[in-house]
Parts: structure tokens; sequence; C-alpha cells
């Protein structure tokens, strides 16, 4: 555990805590009556409202859309639910700058939604809404679905049997085993919502604001370090929050109703009824996944004189003063930092996941919980803090903390993958620790008695067990790395920008080409998330998904 504490400790925990030591220190004194300032404005009251406010919507509006295809994924066995299934997650791993710029392609002035039957109508708060759905659409389908598979169907059959209807045997029976995990999902969603960051940026323009683009413009524009520190604070007491419920959901979930086998629960769609759900969810998935990355698609070929590659062939030269460099070389860019940043994340992520399945096994052996046991609790919380609390802040912590001997790494093309790998270490625990806590102990002890090392006994008892998982992770932790923006919108060099960044930079900038550009380069980091995605399902099984 002390390799994972000490990398968070200095590459997350020191950088936030410098940038809010600065913002909130003033002559070696820390002046905490500018939270109160800070909050009293009514412009950050407004952030603060519309922040809540949509990722409530967000939240409200992706569990009713993402139920049903969580029921269709869960019970149903249907001719390429593999593809369907690699398609709905496609998006959650995707970078928030391209959901962004498929939406804005969709509905932005121009978009195939635009003055549609005549009628032209303020789409921006829809917009980003339906982003957040698309985006989040997969959280819900693989945490809810993932139990809901796993529910011992004959149970619910058993009360129908005893005279409940069919909605009253799911209301009494599967609602409440499905609770914590749909409890779960929620929160991960409005989590992610709460601090979104590259959609509303995009799509909100100056009109509205999260916290996160808050803290971006207080910071990398206003430059007002006090007012940023005042709302990092803030974002950083809601995710604690937030997680805290999370962990408390994920604990209920683990103690729910009997699990089965997964494959002992799909069948085919029987009657009328099941085959129009299953419709609709194709339906669904279609018009809300499909259709955006499609219109994303449709305008990368929209050269100036037609159809064709020119923005394509454009991203050949650096004729447009953008960038120091053409913007095909953030593509090379952007998979070399991303491929140092999953190795990071895996070993990092790795050790972590290790260290919480040891102290999991002896309390399940003993049936006690000792102060021990919440400790590694709390670390297991933590762990997921980078995924909600402000990139930017730990982007520009990055900036005024690694400067100086011996950790001098502001000039290091190191620095990218270290911000990166803080976003795909989650998703390697949250991936490998239920796989590793389903090793049974006593084959290690086993091991050891015949006298293998520690070393030898992983190698040997649990790597072959959770080799699937573990690749796995290490393709989330690759897609998420990928399309990184947050942190890496402040330290990415301008000689070698990543996607995301040169994404965002095109479309900052006026232009035709420039704009036929950024849906060039979001439609190839689409391609390069989605072949990840279709390699990942065909090395998964029911039993490797882990919590992703």
């Amino acid at each position: 555990m002390a390799v994972p504490v000490a990398f968070f400790a200095l590459f997350f925990a020191y950088p936030v805590a410098a940038i809010v030591s600065r913002g909130l220190k003033a002559g070696g004194h820390w002046q905490f009556g500018r939270i109160a300032d800070v909050l009293g404005q009514s412009d950050i009251r407004h952030v603060l409202w519309f922040t809540t406010w949509q990722a409530f919507a967000s939240t409200v509006l992706t569990l009713l859309i993402a139920l049903p295809g969580a029921y269709v994924f869960a019970r149903f066995e249907f001719r390429g639910k593999q593809v369907l299934r690699a398609a709905v997650t496609v998006p959650f791993v995707l970078p928030t700058v391209v959901v962004g710029t498929a939406f804005l392609a969709l509905v932005g002035r121009g978009g195939l939604l635009d003055g549609l039957w005549g009628v032209r109508l303020d789409t921006t708060v829809w917009a980003i809404l339906l982003a957040h759905v698309f985006f989040n659409y997969a959280v819900v389908v693989r945490t809810v679905g993932g139990l809901w598979s796993q529910l011992d169907p004959r149970q619910e059959e058993a009360a129908r049997m005893l005279g409940a209807s069919r909605w009253a045997a799911w209301r009494k029976v599967t609602l409440p085993a499905l609770g914590p995990a749909v409890a779960a999902a929620a929160l991960m969603v409005f989590l992610f919502t709460f601090t979104s960051f590259g959609v509303v940026q995009i799509l909100g323009g100056p009109t509205f604001s999260t916290l996160e683009v808050e803290i971006y413009r207080q910071t990398a524009q206003i430059f007002d370090l006090s007012t940023a520190a005042v709302l990092t604070i803030v974002q950083f007491a809601a995710v604690g929050i937030i997680l805290a419920v999370h962990a408390w959901s994920v604990r209920r979930r683990e103690s729910a109703l009997r699990l089965v086998d997964a494959a002992h629960t799909a069948r085919r769609p029987r009657g009328a009824g099941q085959w129009a759900l299953l419709a609709g969810v194709v339906a669904t998935v279609a018009v809300l996944i499909l259709l955006p990355l499609g219109v994303l698609i449709q305008r990368s070929f929209e050269g100036p004189d037609g159809f064709g590659f020119a923005y394509y062939k454009a991203l050949t030269s650096s004729d447009s003063g953008v960038f120091l460099v053409p913007p095909i070389e953030a593509i090379g860019n952007s998979l070399t930092y991303a491929l140092a940043a999953t190795a990071i994340a895996v070993v990092i992520g790795g050790l972590a996941a290790a260290a919480l399945t040891l102290p999991h096994s002896r309390l399940r052996s003993s049936g006690r919980t000792p102060m021990a046991g919440r400790l590694v609790r709390g670390f297991d919380a933590l762990l997921m803090l980078p995924l909600g609390v402000s990139a930017v802040t730990v982007g520009f912590g990055f900036l005024i903390t690694l400067d100086k001997p011996p950790l001098d790494l502001r000039g290091t093309w190191i620095l990218v993958p270290l911000a990166q790998a803080l976003v795909g270490v989650p998703f390697v625990v949250r991936t490998m620790l239920p796989v590793l806590r389903a090793v049974d102990g006593r084959l290690r002890e086993a091991a050891a008695v015949l006298g293998a090392s520690p070393l030898r006994a992983w190698r040997e008892v649990d790597l072959p067990m959770v080799r699937r998982a573990l690749l796995i992770a290490a393709g989330f932790a690759f897609a998420v790395s990928l399309g990184e923006f947050g942190a890496t919108v402040f330290i990415a060099r301008p000689d070698r920008p990543t996607l995301p960044v040169a994404v965002a930079r095109l479309l900052g900038r006026a232009g035709d080409l420039n704009y036929g550009q950024a849906m060039a380069l979001s439609t190839i980091l689409m391609v390069v998330c989605a072949v990840s995605l279709l390699l990942l399902e065909r090395i998964r099984t029911d039993r490797t998904t882990g919590e992703f």
C-alpha cells in the first residue's frame, strides 16, 4: 500500500493542497473570510445552482432512459448483443471534448436539429443534458445490469406463484435487491455530471458554467486563484460526500439477494412485449448514441468543396497558426502518453487493489471488522477522488509544484502521463478489486506452505485467474487516459499537444477550416476508443467485468 499512497500524496494531494494554499493565503496568513466573500457573489451562486441542478436533472434523465437497457442486457440473449454492449460503452470512454463536439454538430447552429421543421429553439440546456445521458448511459447499464443479470429469477417467480402480480413481484422482490446498484449508478452519474467540464465548456458557452468550468475560467483566464481555491474546496467537499454515500451503497450491493451465474438468467425474448422492449432499446441506442457520432463523422467529411478528405488532409499542415506542429502529430502524442499512463495506472492500481484484497480476505475469514478494515475502506474511497476533484486544479498544481529539484518535471514529457494516470488508477482498482477478492485465499496459503514466495504465489495463483480482468483494466485506463482533458490542457506543451487539447483549441478558433479539423480529430479519437472497446468486449466475460 505504501507505493500507491506515496504516488497519490505526491502527484494528487500535494498539487491540490498547494493551489488551495496559494489561493487562500495572503502575507503568510489564511484568509478564511474569502470563502464567505466568494460564495456571497451572485454569479458564483448561479454557477453552484446550475451545477447542482443540471447534475440532478442529468442523473434522473439517465436513469429513466438507461434502466430499460440495463434490463435488456441483463435478461435477454440476442444476436449482436456483444457489439451493442460495446457501442453503448464507447461514449463513456470518449473524451468529454469529443462528446461536446458531437452534440455541437448535432444541435448547434447549422446542426442537424437546428431549425428542424422551421422551429428554432434555445437547445443549449437540452444539449448539455442529452450529452450527459449519452456519456453516462453505460454507467447504468453496466452497474445495474451487471447485478440484475446475477439475481436469481426464481425468487420473483416464487412470488408470482404465491399470487403476486408481475408488477408487485418486481416491486417487492427485485427492486429492493437492485436498489443499492441503482443508488450506486445514480451517485456515479451525479458525480460525473456535477464535475462536468469538456461538455459544458463546449456547449455552454459564456452563459452556462459548472464548478469545474468556473475553476478553469478563474484560473486560466481571470487569474483569480483565491476564487478558484474556494470553488475547489466546495467541489472537494461535495465530491467527498458523494463518494462516502457511494461507498455505503456499494457495501449494501455486496449483500444483495443470492446471486447466480449470469449465463443462466439471460434468454431469448419471448412474446411481443419483450421483442418490443428490445426494439425500443435498440432504437434508443441508435438515436441517442449512434446519431451524434454519425453526425460527427459526417461533418468531418463535409469539406469546402463537398464530401471528401479535405479536413483530414489539412491536419498535416501547420499553416493555420493554431499549433507549432501539424495537428496530425497530436495522434502520435496521445498514443504515446496514453500507453505510458496505462503502464503507470496498472502498476499503481494493481498494487492498490492487491493491498485492499488482503485485509478483505482476512476480515471475511475472521468475521470481524477492526479499525484496520475501516481504514482500508477509507483508502478505497480516497482512490476514487481523482474522478471528482477538479482536474483543472491538479493540472495547474503540477505547474507550480513540480518545478524544483528533485521533482523538476515541468519541462519533461512524463508530466502528462502522470496526470492521465491519476484518472486511470480508479478504473484499474474498480475493475481488479472484485476479481481479486473472488480468488480463494486458501490457494495462496497452500502455495506458501509448499514453499512459494509471495511473488511466486501471486504469479502462479492470482495472475492466471485475473489475467482477463488485468487486460480489461489496462484497456479502460488506456481509453480514459487518451481522453483526459482537464489537467492536460494546462501541462501539454505547445509542440506536443494531445488529441483532446488539439480539438478544444481548434474549436476555440473561428473559421470553417478549424471547425472541420476539430471534427476530423474527434472522429479519429472516437475510432481509436471504439476499437479499444471492441477488443475489450472480445476478452470480457461476466466474471471479469468488475464495477465497470
